[in-house]
């Protein structure tokens, strides 16, 4: 702890985001940075609180109070190395991580929590910007082989600690670019694709192998891999969007989320055929459009702040769940998650614009003409017995061109690799593993991050990486791994 009375001195000041007029303008990421001595003096506010609960609040159980003393003294490499120690990609959890260590934070029981999130991404960023973060390829190799399936962060990750345990790894990639939802689904403004390629760059520089365009079970049969390898880690997302199946679902106008961003992306990357990723080859575009998300989550806010930036003339929301209340209830208290209303950067920019985010509809259906969508019906809910009701009377119109669908996943993409595996699923359509060992029903497969868990964040997928990577090297040597244990509880986040 630097300063005993950091905390009785400074209150919090966390980046600010740029002005919406000027975010609206661009793809650029749109948080103010702040100067080395502001950073130091928020980590000064860390307390000697005895139990540091911010570290349980995290999934990858980061050493806060440590690189949080690092940064008050200078002592920045250091807390880059501390930081690395216990986390992969700061870089990507630093931006668009919901930090759940903040509210664990001791200090958030009756002030504002430390700035967690803003020391992460300043720690990294100043170890890129001198230089201090190359590639570490190990020193042996072990002749053992692992197939790891899917190029997101939970795959990145594995792919990184069995690499250093020094077993030659190979990911296979069914898109042209790796990182999962870090390079396709996350937009450019939250957090830059070159980012994500740096470290893309670095991971291969310490000898990973990637095969883009690739999808184990098609372009290549599962059994080739499972031969070739000693090992397999699946950990290919949980791709599967969760539909809306009303009247008029098959009008042109009614897409996936996760068809229309990867779209945006590929424009800002500069790449010539923007929907070469959509199955059937079709533009998504929201310039000149009316467009309405059905979703209320962090998807549907990037579907919000994407629809704005490519020129849509009006942008809603609409959300099945009642609004959350402005502070923690009685039932939520610290330091589990915080369920409040959050007021993310592209709904803000929604509102600025004239448009809202509205609360406890349900859509009935989707009305169009010559195949198009021109508009849907929704109905407003009764939440007071726990359960959703209609509420008679309670029917609208409204006009849209362009509905975008971001209301969840529902596990792993049934594709025909899973059925190739033979390997069994959780009553969520996961693939069910070893609480111990994270092997799956066949010997020698394993599975990480939200293919075995379902949808979730990206520390946890990071975290999934890491401990299935652990769990991979034991099967491998036969004896206990160098490689950390992480803790991977259920928690409600």
């Amino acid at each position: 702890m630097g300063d005993p009375k950091g905390f009785m001195k400074h209150t919090r000041q966390a980046p600010k985001y740029l002005p919406a007029e000027q975010r609206l303008v661009n793809h650029e990421e749109h948080i103010e940075e702040l100067s080395d001595e502001q950073v130091k003096t928020q980590s000064s506010r860390c307390m000697d609180c005895g139990v540091p609960f911010c570290m349980t609040g995290c999934p990858l159980g980061n050493l806060i109070p440590e690189w949080n003393d690092m940064i008050f003294r200078g002592r920045w490499q250091e807390a880059l190395a501390a930081l690395h120690a216990t986390n992969n990609f700061p870089e990507f959890t630093g931006r668009v991580c919901p930090a759940p260590c903040e509210n664990s934070c001791v200090l958030g029981i009756n002030e504002p929590p430390v700035t967690i999130k803003l020391h992460e991404v300043s720690i990294v960023d100043k170890g890129f910007s001198m230089g201090w973060i190359k590639p570490e390829p190990p020193s042996v190799r072990t002749g053992k082989k692992v197939a790891v399936i899917g190029g997101g962060p939970a795959g990145l990750a594995c792919a990184q600690q069995l690499n250093r345990a020094g077993h030659q790894v190979t990911v296979f990639e069914k898109f042209d670019r790796a990182g999962g939802l870090l390079m396709y689904g996350i937009p450019h403004y939250k957090l830059r694709k070159e980012k994500v390629q740096r470290r893309i760059d670095l991971l291969t520089a310490e000898g990973i192998e990637f095969r883009y365009n690739t999808t184990v079970g098609e372009t290549i049969p599962w059994e080739q891999v499972k031969s070739a390898y000693d090992a397999v880690v699946i950990s290919t997302g949980a791709e599967a969007p969760r539909d809306l199946p009303v009247p008029g679902r098959e009008l042109d106008g009614v897409h996936y989320a996760m068809e229309f961003l990867p779209q945006s992306n590929r424009a800002n990357w500069g790449d010539a055929d923007i929907a070469a990723l959509h199955p059937k080859k079709q533009k998504i575009w929201a310039k000149g459009k009316k467009v309405i998300v059905i979703g209320g989550g962090d998807t549907g806010s990037d579907c919000i702040g994407t629809s704005l930036r490519q020129g849509a003339t009006s942008v809603i929301n609409f959300e099945l769940m009642p609004c959350p209340p402005d502070e923690r209830t009685k039932g939520n208290p610290w330091p589990q998650w915080a369920r409040v209303k959050r007021i993310s950067s592209s709904v803000d920019e929604m509102t600025s614009k004239g448009g809202a985010v509205h609360y406890s509809l349900a859509t009935k259906l989707f009305a169009g003409k010559d195949g198009k969508v021109t508009g849907l019906t929704t109905v407003e809910l009764d939440w007071t017995s726990g359960k959703p009701v209609e509420k008679p009377g309670s029917e609208k119109t409204w006009e849209c061109d362009l509905v975008l669908l971001a209301m969840g996943f529902l596990g792993p993409r049934k594709n025909g690799l899973l059925e190739q595996v033979g390997c069994a699923l959780d009553e969520r359509s996961n693939v069910k593993t070893d609480v111990n060992t994270r092997m799956s029903s066949v010997p020698g497969v394993f599975a990480a991050g939200d293919a075995r868990r379902g949808q979730s964040l990206i520390v946890w997928a990071i975290a999934e990486g890491r401990e299935v990577a652990r769990c991979v090297d034991e099967y491998l040597i036969k004896q206990d791994s160098l490689l950390p244990k992480v803790r991977i509880e259920a928690f409600a986040y």
